[in-house]
């Protein structure tokens, strides 16, 4: 993506005598409004239009073309942004954008030009906010909808109609929530850039000394799993109403203890999610805290934990290395209600009081070889204090 370029072998091919769409003509990628036969649109596409122009920031009413003139660039290299992005592809002839396109494009290539961002880190940023915001959007929507069915007592169907009436509603107050959480978030990442667990660190390079797939990683961290017992049979006993809430309320309380411990939740995969921290002990507390937690809910199965301390890559909101493998690998072979460490993440943990450590029987786990597990259990003191 070159923010300057205006070379005509980028731009696409332009088609002779193209009609202008329709009243009634949606472009690509656009809802279409069909309208009644009176002529006179319905109440709910009406709803939908003034939903529509007051989140874009007014009426469509620009091409791709000339949003990408606008904001001084080639239509190529617009397009890599807009992907990025995840919008849908448009036609030349698509009216389907606004000046708030146009002055997001711009801010977007300004910090290109100005050379605070590489256009490579642009378009990773790029994709980042696109991606988080799709999946956030998406949970929202549900969430508002199960609310409506649960609280109304209407169909699903229903109730996906009605919130075109209530979003306006609230569309302020959650994007004053997302602006205030992501610079909550923004600090808190920085912050987690200052933490420098010097015993820790020690610990890791010095039981893994050697291990050539480890050692060129840049971090270190805690990585944990937590995988509910029994899940399969559980939800095919359930129907999805039942199912969907057992895999919320295992979500929620997965997040509030990583949070509270100080940890990030790095994703989940339906009965299992994946954390990090900053250090063995708070990854330790971390994972003591979940294990507790699921045995002693009322709803839940028991829950297999397993946390190892070592080096990371870290791309993309994921985590990627031999940490997380072994670390996966060793919540397959923990006990319902337990904790698995490995041997280095137990040396790293030895000489803290909060914890006990019981070494396990040898095992032989795939692409590790032979690995001594280690039992993690509660030492000295009360461990993560959960409101």
């Amino acid at each position: 993506m070159s923010v300057d370029e205006q070379e005509p072998e980028y731009m696409d091919h332009e088609p002779d005598a193209v009609p202008e769409p329709s009243v009634d003509q949606a472009p690509t990628g656009v809802l279409p409004v069909v309208s009644p036969p009176t002529g006179a649109l319905s109440s709910e596409r009406l709803a939908i239009k003034a939903l529509e122009t007051r989140l874009l920031g007014g009426e469509r009413k620009l091409r791709r073309r000339e949003v990408a003139a606008g904001a001084g660039v080639s239509l190529l290299s617009a397009r890599k942004l807009w992907r990025a992005l995840g919008f849908p592809n448009f036609g030349d002839q698509d009216v389907a954008f606004t000046e708030r396109d146009l002055a997001a494009l711009s801010t977007i290539l300004d910090l290109v030009r100005a050379g605070k961002l590489t256009e490579e880190a642009a378009i990773s940023v790029t994709r980042a906010i696109g991606q988080m915001t799709d999946r956030m959007v998406v949970w929202q929507v549900e969430a508002l909808i199960e609310d409506m069915v649960m609280q109304q007592g209407i169909p699903d169907a229903v109730a996906r109609k009605q919130l075109v009436n209530e979003l306006p509603n609230l569309v302020d107050a959650m994007e004053e929530i997302l602006l205030y959480s992501w610079r909550r978030q923004m600090n808190a990442g920085v912050q987690r850039l200052a933490v420098r667990a010097e015993a820790g660190l020690q610990a890791s390079e010095a039981g893994r000394e050697g291990d050539e797939d480890d050692a060129p990683l840049p971090l270190a961290r805690a990585v944990g799993f937590a995988d509910l017992v029994s899940y399969t049979s559980l939800s095919r006993r359930m129907n999805e109403k039942t199912l969907a809430q057992l895999v919320q309320r295992f979500e929620n309380k997965c997040a509030e203890i990583i949070s509270i411990g100080g940890g990030r939740l790095v994703k989940t995969v339906g009965d299992e999610v994946l954390y990090i921290a900053e250090t063995p002990a708070a990854g330790a507390e971390i994972s003591l805290a979940l294990a507790q937690a699921f045995t002693e809910d009322e709803i839940l199965p028991e829950a297999r934990v397993a946390m190892v301390w070592g080096r990371i890559l870290s791309r993309l909101g994921d985590i990627y290395g031999p940490t997380v493998n072994l670390a996966a690998r060793l919540t397959a072979l923990a006990e319902p209600g337990t904790v698995l460490v490995d041997e280095m993440t137990a040396a790293a943990l030895g000489q803290d009081e909060r914890f006990v450590l019981v070494p396990q029987t040898a095992e032989n786990v795939r692409g590790f070889g032979e690995i001594l597990p280690v039992r993690l259990a509660r030492g000295l003191g009360k461990g993560l204090v959960l409101d």
